[in-house]
């Protein structure tokens, strides 16, 4: 591996972490057609944990706040007890996607990573993205997302271990359904990546410690880790900024454009 490989992994792993058209399918196509080996256990979990860094640091104040209400039970203001609300629904949104993934994620890696999977569902992902822009009333604001829309939302992203459905474009698909106005489904789903992130990567420790680590890429992990940071956080206020004005459609179609390149590749092979 080399400094430019891993600056380019971690700036793909920034962009489409966050962005609704899927990194894990996005990497399965470019192992497929261009030979572009996936990075070493080790190394993903490094560019995952980048990424982890950009939402803790862009949405800084929310996390402190959050952490503040959990350690003030006492403590019953307002803003308190919406945090601690707030933080509590993080944590339980994230309990389907993980026993998805204990149920069913070493089946999906060794079975689905394969690019026709990847091409059926960024395409049905992107109809269903597409569907809750036409449909969702976009009304709701992020201080009225209750538990239920937790629970649902928590649910889709579950979906998420199957390449190509995408984290972010599930999750903020089921906030459009539920009536949720564009920036509180997206930072809902910003949020709800913290912990998802954070909880893979411990998971997969044990693993990496018994592979070990390879010798003299310290370097190339550093580059990986701060491409991916630094993307990541950029990709996040890009996003935020873009929805104000705009709609998640550009996302479908362009799902829908890699989904049709997808098929006439695997069948002209």
């Amino acid at each position: 591996m080399n400094i430019l490989y891993a600056i380019f992994l971690g700036l793909v792993q920034g962009a489409t972490e966050f962005l609704p058209v899927s990194s894990s399918g996005h990497l399965v196509l470019a192992a497929s057609f261009f030979g572009i080996k996936e990075a070493s256990l080790a190394f993903d979990v490094v560019l995952h944990l980048g990424t982890l860094v950009a939402v803790l640091i862009y949405f800084r104040l929310d996390f402190w706040l959050m952490s503040k209400a959990l350690l003030s039970w006492q403590d019953k203001s307002t803003e308190t007890v919406s945090m601690r609300a707030l933080a509590l629904q993080l944590a339980a949104g994230t309990v389907p996607a993980v026993i998805a993934a204990l149920l069913f994620g070493d089946y999906i890696e060794q079975n689905l990573r394969q690019p026709w999977v990847v091409a059926v569902t960024l395409a049905g992902v992107g109809l269903l993205l597409l569907l809750g822009e036409k449909l969702g009333q976009h009304r709701r604001h992020f201080s009225s997302i209750t538990w239920l829309d937790t629970i649902l939302i928590g649910c889709a992203q579950a979906l998420a271990i199957i390449p190509g459905v995408s984290r972010s474009g599930i999750t903020m698909t089921a906030g459009l359904f539920r009536g949720l106005n564009r920036q509180a489904v997206a930072r809902f789903s910003f949020l709800l990546s913290a912990p998802i992130i954070c909880g893979a990567g411990v998971y997969k420790v044990p693993e990496i410690l018994r592979q070990g680590l390879t010798p003299g890429q310290g370097g190339f992990y550093l580059a990986g880790f701060l491409s991916s940071a630094i993307s990541g956080y950029f990709v996040i206020a890009f996003l935020l900024r873009f929805i104000r004005s705009k709609t998640f459609e550009v996302f479908a179609y362009y799902r829908f454009a890699l989904a049709a390149l997808v098929i006439l590749s695997l069948l002209r092979y």
